[in-house]
């Protein structure tokens, strides 16, 4: 494959989770893979990527030198920090904010070109319409913050937000001005068609998460394992002439430097 360059994430490297200290401290919650990510980031570069994805907690758990220093020894290029936020909540909104600055100044520290988020809570008693338009408020603020750092931001659909499926997609993006990071696998697992959002919302979309999805038991998988081909996807890159970074990921794999290379050796083959 010679269309994009190619990065991955380094969240499997280890457990998913977060920082405790943020359930009563919102200012200090982070994203974090509780795994050793100079291992990650060589195994990663072994696969043959060029670029690299890290949560915001691991990205800030290194100094910039510290981290520039790995990046140099394995000659991969940071691209992307990911991190999130409820977004609806106006009490909190300035701590979460506060977070995603920190990320994205240590991206931006780092010459990475992009900064992601997930978020868009879902209240317990059900969602309401306006927030809606309060995380698309919230999300302008943070394109603000990425532009005022020579970063593009983008807005990650998530399983378990309010901005799953194909309805809510095109209803968040009526109301925000932030780019659509396309998660191909959270998209098929909302019911939606990635190849067809990618289609309809390909003016939003300038960087992209690919990995499989298998409905039954649910799973993620390495590209084209599972239920949704990969190869409709790519083409609908192609034909609506993307040409940035494609960031293959697996929130979760036994062996990840295995899971990294089934998806590139997918990935070299189309």
């Amino acid at each position: 494959m010679s269309d994009w360059k190619l990065a991955y994430h380094a969240n499997c490297w280890g457990a998913l989770g977060g920082d405790a200290v943020g359930v009563t401290s919102i200012t200090q919650l982070a994203y974090r893979t509780f795994g050793d990510m100079d291992r990650a980031l060589s195994e990663i570069a072994a696969a043959g990527y060029q670029g690299v994805e890290l949560f915001d907690g691991n990205l800030l758990d290194h100094s910039t030198v510290g981290f520039r220093q790995i990046l140099a020894n394995t000659g991969l290029q940071l691209v992307a920090a990911y991190a999130g936020g409820n977004f609806i909540f106006d009490d909190i909104l300035p701590e979460e904010l506060a977070r995603v600055t920190r990320a994205a100044d240590r991206a931006a520290e780092l010459g990475a070109p992009h900064l992601v988020v997930g978020g868009g809570a879902k209240r317990f008693d059900g969602i309401r319409e306006a927030d809606y338009h309060k995380l698309a408020a919230a999300l302008d603020r943070v394109k603000d913050v990425a532009e005022a750092r020579g970063l593009r931001a983008h807005y990650h659909p998530h399983l378990s937000t309010i901005v799953e499926g194909p309805a809510s997609v095109a209803k968040i993006f009526d109301l925000t001005a932030i780019d659509f990071c396309p998660d191909t696998a959270h998209l098929a697992a909302a019911g939606g068609d990635p190849a067809q959002l990618i289609r309809d919302h390909a003016a939003r979309i300038s960087y992209v998460h690919l990995k499989g999805f298998q409905r039954d038991p649910f799973a993620f998988t390495p590209l084209d394992r599972g239920d949704i081909p990969t190869a409709p996807i790519l083409q609908a890159l192609r034909d609506t002439g993307f040409d940035g970074w494609v960031c293959a990921e697996l929130d979760a794999w036994p062996d990840p430097a295995e899971g990294a290379r089934l998806s590139m050796d997918y990935l070299k083959n189309h």
